[in-house]
């Protein structure tokens, strides 16, 4: 999900690439919605508000990629240490970083996403991820996945997630590349797939590797990048089951019962109430960045039996991950 567009496009952590189980009208595979929105229209996530934690759902590919950005994650080098997740959605990064001792704050623009990550232990923050109301140096790692490729100016989350890390702090990262072979994998061959959300990317949104290496540096944050993409072959296996066996209510990513509908989370523990979370800033030591050179990957387990895994690949020109240090 993602946040900060303008009003009609703003705000939202959208998917990067989707599942099978929703209809070019934004209705589910049952054909309960019907309306037609704006490409990367935000509403888009209200209205797939069931889906979130379906491991087969519309969503099914950002638990895959959820589970790859966790395995760049460092566990935390210091008591109290915070993360923030820029665009969290429905905190699908929450279980995969569970015990590695952060406090978890969401900032999203959309509430009934934010129901749901607060009731996976994410103290929700209902606000702009282009203007985050937390303080300068609060964080301990930023993450930012699939967020960039949804926002009108991706800069301004970079400056933002460049103000909000500690120095020695970590950005993690996940988007689309701003290229003609993107636009035309990540939307118009995914959206002819049965079942994926029409509308969820504007490829113009998408971001320029090289430009956002370059505006990392300019904030202090020396970004690696490098490609990534879903196993050949997981791939194909989960497609074969998904179509003999159509996702429904089942298990959850993270094992617990699955929602059949987002109402069922509204009465859960950390609704969001009126979305607004406080978090001040902390103490100034230094936050160690652990080892994340290694590939993020397996998806099996939290993200569904038989999950896809994302695995590194020689090219970052469709969909790149990048993680970097915020220099003192």
């Amino acid at each position: 999900m993602r946040t900060a567009r303008t009003r009609a496009t703003s705000g939202t952590t959208a998917p990067c690439a989707t599942a099978p189980g929703v209809s070019a009208s934004g209705a589910t595979a049952g054909g309960t919605r019907s309306r037609r929105l704006p490409r990367n229209d935000p509403r888009q996530y209200d209205d797939l508000a069931d889906q979130w934690w379906q491991p087969d759902g519309a969503f099914a590919m950002l638990h895959w990629l959820a589970e790859a950005r966790a395995a760049l994650v460092p566990p935390a080098a210091r008591p109290g240490a915070i993360l923030v997740d820029l665009g969290c959605g429905a905190g699908l990064l929450a279980p995969r970083v569970a015990g590695r001792g952060y406090r978890h704050v969401g900032v999203d623009l959309v509430r009934s996403a934010l129901v749901q990550a607060g009731a996976h232990g994410v103290v929700p923050v209902n606000g702009d991820v282009a203007a985050v109301p937390l303080a300068d140096g609060c964080a301990d790692v930023v993450a930012a996945g699939e967020v960039l490729e949804h926002v009108p100016d991706w800069r301004r989350v970079v400056a933002e997630a460049g103000r909000l890390l500690r120095p020695g702090g970590t950005l993690v990262l996940d988007t689309l590349n701003a290229t003609v072979l993107s636009r035309l994998l990540a939307v118009r061959v995914a959206e002819l797939f049965p079942g994926v959300p029409r509308g969820i990317h504007d490829p113009r949104l998408f971001v320029d590797a090289g430009e956002l290496v370059r505006e990392c540096a300019r904030h202090g944050i020396a970004l690696r990048v490098r490609g990534i993409r879903p196993a050949v072959w997981g791939t194909a296996r989960w497609l074969l089951r998904r179509a003999v066996r159509p996702a429904g209510p089942g298990v959850a990513a993270d094992g617990q019962a699955g929602p059949g509908a987002a109402r069922d989370r509204q009465s859960g523990p950390g609704a969001a109430g009126n979305g607004q979370a406080g978090a001040g800033a902390v103490g100034n030591e230094r936050a160690g960045a652990g080892a994340v050179g290694r590939a993020g990957v397996g998806a099996v387990g939290r993200a569904g039996v038989g999950a896809p895994r994302i695995v590194p690949t020689w090219s970052a020109a469709v969909l790149y991950q990048g993680w970097g240090t915020r220099q003192g």
